[in-house]
């Protein structure tokens, strides 16, 4: 489907939104879909069926109607305010008032309030007196946004519909607030002037790469954030001799780590115990299936075999940085080492992560 009009819509828009516009609005069949997507038709079908039950909810259904006139109609450039567009394809923006707005939903009796026909969207905190008080505003292209992509949820609606955030738009929040905290680290390490270099060097935060999928031995397609996780700084340094700080097996290596500890958390309980494995955790008394969580078993049995594999020390530096996204600076300070030596800690860690790895079959790889 290169070159159909669904590649032309943002990255941010989920693939159950992409493949619905691209079957109601492009024409494209159903089975066309599934043999792009490389899944069973009936999974498509499913798919298209729960997009257009969302369309119940104001925002998801001005998000939709926006993306088909922007991107899939022949005069979408002429007719439609150039505003309304750059608030849906601006993705710096998106994350930018995303973070600002969701922080504010995660207050104790805070909705976001959408009224017909305006252009605003207010989030509003019930005081314990019983009065509201106004704690952000946003517009309502942005709050589609967050709608389509299930950050927040209807309960309310109406004239005035009421969202509230949901665990996915927690766990978002979550992302942002480390996409911040890394940025900023990088203007304390190089100056304003080098964190856009930085950044421009990977403009587009978002990539994509297809993967073996151990439970099921098929391709599929993984997208994550580039701009999250530390190693990504870190990928851009050189050492003396100019080569890499990290060459790219370390960065792969760290990569699946940071999957397999992603899959393990998923299912209705995401509290699994891997403070177990940080210095004076007591890891002998941790088994992956014991019960503790209730993510996929395999992940968490290879997320714990590669923490093992590394041992104290360097399991800690890389479970902090790889998985929990913490700057170095930070992991320095709660394991009470020296300023700048976390990077050589971690080099080494992602080093016997890469042997680890390296020395596994071939189906066992989440990362080819």
């Amino acid at each position: 489907m290169i070159g159909s009009p669904e590649t032309t819509l943002p990255r941010w828009v989920p693939d159950g939104a992409r493949r619905y516009l691209a079957h109601t609005e492009a024409g494209v069949t159903i089975r066309d879909l599934a043999r792009a997507a490389g899944c069973h038709a009936s999974t498509v079908m499913r798919q298209i069926r729960r997009q257009e039950l969302r369309r119940d909810d104001p925002l998801v259904d001005g998000a939709f109607s926006t993306l088909a006139r922007t991107h899939f109609k022949k005069d979408r450039i002429v007719q439609y305010p150039d505003d309304t567009i750059q608030s849906l394809t601006d993705a710096e923006r998106i994350h930018r008032e995303a973070r600002r707005v969701l922080r504010r939903l995660c207050e104790t009796g805070a909705v976001l309030a959408v009224a017909k026909d305006m252009e605003k969207a207010v989030v509003v905190r019930e005081t314990k007196g019983g009065d509201s008080t106004r704690t952000a505003v946003v517009d309502v292209a942005v709050a589609q946004v967050m709608a389509l992509n299930d950050w927040i949820c209807c309960t309310n609606s109406g004239r005035v519909s009421r969202y509230h955030i949901t665990a996915g738009g927690r766990v978002m929040l979550s992302r942002l607030l480390a996409h911040h905290e890394n940025r900023m680290r990088l203007q304390r390490e190089h100056g304003t002037a080098g964190a856009q270099k930085a950044q421009l060097a990977s403009s587009d935060h978002w990539g994509e790469r297809d993967v073996d999928d151990p439970e099921t031995g098929k391709r599929r397609r993984l997208r994550y954030n580039m701009a999250e996780s530390p190693l990504t700084a870190l990928a851009r340094r050189k050492d003396r001799d100019g080569q890499p700080f990290l060459n790219d097996a370390m960065v792969r290596a760290g990569e699946r780590l940071r999957e397999d500890f992603e899959l393990a958390q998923m299912g209705p309980r995401v509290t699994q115990n891997w403070e177990r494995f940080l210095t004076g955790g007591g890891r002998g008394s941790f088994a992956p299936d014991s019960g503790i969580g209730v993510g996929p078993s395999a992940a968490r049995a290879r997320v714990a075999m590669a923490l093992t594999f590394l041992g104290p020390g360097l399991s800690d530096v890389a479970l902090r940085c790889c998985c929990y996204l913490d700057g170095l600076e930070n992991a320095e300070k709660r394991m009470g080492w020296s300023a700048r030596s976390g990077k050589i800690v971690l080099r080494i860690a992602l080093q016997r992560l890469a042997d680890h790895y390296g020395g596994q079959c071939e189906r066992s790889r989440m990362i080819s």
